[in-house]
């Protein structure tokens, strides 16, 4: 991870040195800078906490355990207004069911998780948003749900804001992950870190435990593995995270290292998976690679994936890209793993 010298250049800096002249960075640039004055404008009213009102409020049941939050619904409507000065033809919000066009004949597509972590916003810990700037389809309604169906590599940018003990902003537009925090005197973005990695070799991993019991086995035997520290396999003890927000999940990785996951599993509604390909997967899996990491949804790398639907559900792997490599193993044959092999076991022939 590279540190900014002193004097640390602003978001505005950082995208026109890396536009140029070049027309179509400079209209990512433009919805990057729009975006990022929308996230600074909800991280004020985020840090307002209940004296905003009940933003924790359920306005709706969406079905599947999926419960719209008020804040969900200001916070959409908030970054709808900031990208209709942007040169965005069109938004794909994960709270609305159908895109929204905004400016005709522009370049660019957005496709947006406005909150994710609602659950967490009355218990004061970290929220954030994660956005992907994608093309505008030549020859298709960007309108349409149709647009918004590109595999992940073809986001020119991706990011996420994280409304925590301050407001950081993590950004990629395909040369490396840079790291941005919100100067709350001015409002406005400082380039803290240009190019971030993925940490290695942290003893860390990020899961659900409670869900158990609905995995399917390799999940589960990986798992168990990790869970028997110094006395299985892997003979290093490791330490679960779980903090409820995926964005703090890829957050905590980015800076610290480890693995997230959130498989597939056999309750109704999470068979294919909970998260969303388009507004939260793919933005998370550019952050990751761009960063040398890497995500997947247990076997194929996420960004190599054509959705098929707006609201498409995936599991989600992401982090070191050897922990990532470790959990595919597991999904495609557990039982040829070594660590499976009494042979390979902790007192086994070929372990001291």
């Amino acid at each position: 991870m590279t540190q900014t010298p002193h004097a640390k250049p602003l978001l505005e800096d950082y995208l026109n040195a890396w536009a140029g002249n070049d027309p179509l960075r400079t209209a990512v640039a433009d919805t990057v800078a729009a975006l990022a004055r929308a996230t600074a404008e909800i991280s004020g009213l985020v840090a307002q906490g209940p004296l905003a009102g009940d933003l924790a409020a359920a306005r709706i049941d969406k079905g599947g355990g999926d419960a719209q939050k008020e804040l969900d619904v200001i916070t959409n409507s908030l970054i709808q207004r900031h990208l209709t000065s942007a040169p965005v033809a069109a938004l794909a919000s994960e709270e609305a069911d159908v895109p929204e066009a905004l400016t005709k004949g522009a370049p660019l597509i957005v496709a947006i998780d406005p909150l994710d972590g609602s659950s967490n916003i009355d218990t004061n810990t970290s929220i954030g948003t994660i956005f992907s700037v994608l093309p505008a389809p030549a020859n298709v309604d960007p309108a349409l749900s149709e647009a918004f169906l590109q595999p992940g590599r073809a986001q020119l940018a991706a990011g996420y804001a994280i409304y925590g003990p301050n407001t950081a902003l993590v950004l990629t537009v395909g040369q490396g992950t840079a790291m941005f925090v919100l100067d709350p005197a001015t409002r406005r973005y400082v380039l803290v870190f240009d190019r971030m990695e993925v940490p290695p070799d942290a003893r860390e991993f990020a899961i659900n435990m409670s869900n158990y019991r609905h995995w399917d086995e390799p999940i589960r035997l990986y798992i168990d593995d990790l869970l028997k520290g110094q006395d299985g396999p892997r003979d290093v003890d490791y330490n679960m995270r779980w903090l409820a927000a995926m964005v703090a999940e890829a957050h905590r990785i980015l800076i610290r290292g480890g693995v997230y996951l959130y498989p597939s599993d056999a309750r109704k509604g999470y068979i294919s998976g909970r998260l969303r390909l388009i507004y939260e997967g793919n933005p998370i899996a550019f952050l990751m690679e761009q960063a040398g990491g890497a995500a997947s949804n247990g076997s194929s790398p996420i960004l190599d994936l054509k959705p098929t639907s707006l609201h498409q559900r995936v599991p989600l792997v992401f982090g070191s890209s050897e922990k990532v490599q470790r959990v595919a193993r597991y999904v495609a044959a557990p039982e040829s793993i070594a660590a499976r092999s009494p042979l390979f076991a902790k007192r086994g022939l070929f372990r001291s």
